[in-house]
């Protein structure tokens, strides 16, 4: 990803995602820093656990219903630690970019977001996923936090696509697909493991040349 910086005029002003790459103490890994509109996306680090762990938990009723069978030890600090190398082993070989979602200028942790499966040669792609922790849900956060990665996903990394899928129950993330520029493209049978189940899902994709609104 380092040497691979898009023209700030190439980016619409009201949707405009500045990334900024600082060095953490924690790691040799640069952390990766995009400001938003009111948020900002943040690489994860190892002082992140107590307020991750903290906020997955106390959302764990409200999250589980949408995300894959969580391991019985997923909130502990070595599955944090697990989560944190994979994730920087995914950013080396540019396959996954994770990020926290904080409000903007603070460090009150509201969710996260993730550009996985990444696809070159003639695909050009990315899958986004998301989660909002519950006392921060039908804020406006998730909207500003896509409304921020999808210019670095266009712009920074290049991507001619992204696509995301959700729960045809799942209203509130049908409805942030959709407001964000998301295009409903289809229906997949069986398409997740959800909670233990496969479940049917909705699929959207954002081009590079779709609007963000």
């Amino acid at each position: 990803m380092s040497g691979v910086s898009p023209s700030a005029s190439a980016l619409p002003p009201a949707r405009r995602s500045t990334p900024v790459f600082l060095r953490s103490l924690q790691s040799e890994e640069p952390e990766l820093v995009i400001r938003g509109q009111g948020v900002d996306l943040r690489s994860p680090c190892a002082a992140d656990f107590e307020q991750w762990a903290d906020l997955r938990g106390r959302s764990r009723e409200f999250l589980q219903k949408w995300e894959p069978a969580w391991p019985s030890d997923d909130l502990g600090r070595n599955a944090f630690r697990r989560r944190l190398r994979r994730y920087a082993g995914d950013r080396r070989l540019g396959q996954s970019y994770s990020f926290f979602l904080f409000t903007g200028g603070k460090d009150e942790l509201l969710g996260g977001l993730t550009l996985s499966n990444v696809r070159r040669g003639a695909a050009q792609c990315a899958t986004l996923g998301y989660w909002m922790g519950e006392p921060h849900h039908g804020k406006g956060h998730m909207t500003a936090g896509v409304r921020t990665v999808l210019p670095f996903a266009h712009g920074v990394l290049g991507l001619h696509r992204v696509e995301a899928a959700c729960l045809p129950s799942n209203g509130a993330s049908i409805r942030l697909l959709e407001k964000t520029g998301f295009t409903r493209e289809g229906y997949a049978r069986q398409y997740l493991s959800i909670n233990g189940q496969w479940e049917d899902h909705l699929l959207f994709a954002h081009l590079k040349g779709d609007a963000i609104s």
